[in-house]
């Protein structure tokens, strides 16, 4: 599998990081997997070729932390760990320093690779608390227990509030798919300006461009484009997807998460999965380089279906 090299780390993320909510009980995707599928999950993904792996405090209340730290074993220091604390901490380095001790516990490691904050929200809305935020996370860095730092679900208003401590984070980590480029507005200039790469997450649209139709978990039927008018809208674009999976030979997951590598300033997608044999499929999209044609195909579909959402 194809890697890259990101600013702060000794060790190449692969273009395709394993998601870890899924390995978890949780109330985006139910409580289906058990103890021995994330163990099986996490094993197959490293087989794969995938050498890097994102969870979160905030998934299943750490217990995706804890059940990949044991399913590792002992190459848990030989891949990436990216995780992330919940904005709800209190704003003090000592808050964030406990968060970050829970998670290095559940995750049996003396380090993280990459730390990121989840989300934004309202919590750092000033420029004082935005650069409160900055001086928190770059002391952790600074402390040796966190390798880099890094941004969750950050839009642009929330990036251009960071000022010059932006470029001090090595990630934003935003959902990006051929039915969802929102972030292209104005948050990737600013990203790309400041050298901060971009991680995608839901790079299959939860599924939907992977040809999952039904709306069969909480978190996918809370997502726009399984909702109508979208889902109906999204039709050429599935199509485009599948026909070109079809021609490549190719699952059509592969298709949709090369199509988001190929973007400008993409350092990895984060694509996740309790199924090991789902894990197999999309490990593929690793190698898996479309053609020029291919890529305008699928832009032209994308944009033309934007056209419904604006």
């Amino acid at each position: 599998m194809r890697s890259v090299d990101c600013k702060g780390l000794d060790k190449p993320w692969s273009v395709i990081t394993l998601g870890c909510w899924q390995i978890a009980p949780s109330g985006g995707w139910g409580d289906y997997c058990s103890p021995e599928d994330a163990d099986a999950s996490v094993k197959t993904a490293l087989e794969g070729g995938i050498t890097a792996f994102d969870t979160a405090e905030g998934y299943g209340d750490g217990e995706s932390e804890r059940r990949l730290g044991k399913a590792l074993g002992s190459q848990k220091n030989d891949v990436l760990i990216i995780s992330k604390i919940w904005p709800d901490a209190d704003l003090a380095l000592a808050s964030y320093q406990e968060r970050l001790e829970g998670t290095l516990r559940a995750l049996a490691r003396d380090t993280i690779d990459v730390y990121l904050v989840h989300w934004p929200g309202s919590y750092f809305n000033t420029p004082d608390k935005s650069k409160k935020l900055a001086e928190i996370m770059i002391a952790l860095r600074d402390s040796g227990k966190v390798k880099a730092i890094g941004l969750s679900n950050f839009e642009a208003e929330d990036l251009t509030r960071l000022g010059a401590d932006m470029s001090e984070f090595v990630v934003n980590q935003v959902s990006y798919n051929l039915l969802e480029r929102e972030y292209e507005d104005q948050a990737q200039e600013l990203c790309q300006n400041a050298g901060v790469g971009t991680m995608a997450y839901s790079p299959s649209a939860r599924g939907l461009l992977g040809g999952r139709l039904k709306a069969d978990s909480a978190t996918r039927q809370q997502y726009e484009v399984y909702q109508e008018p979208l889902f109906s809208h999204s039709k050429e674009v599935r199509n485009t997807v599948l026909a070109i999976a079809e021609q490549l030979n190719t699952q059509p997951i592969n298709v949709a998460v090369a199509w988001v590598l190929s973007r400008p300033n993409f350092v990895t997608a984060a694509v996740g999965s309790r199924k090991p044999e789902q894990i197999k499929q999309f490990c593929r999209a690793g190698d898996l380089t479309l053609s020029p044609e291919q890529l305008s195909r699928l832009t032209a579909a994308s944009d033309a279906f934007h056209m419904h959402k604006s």
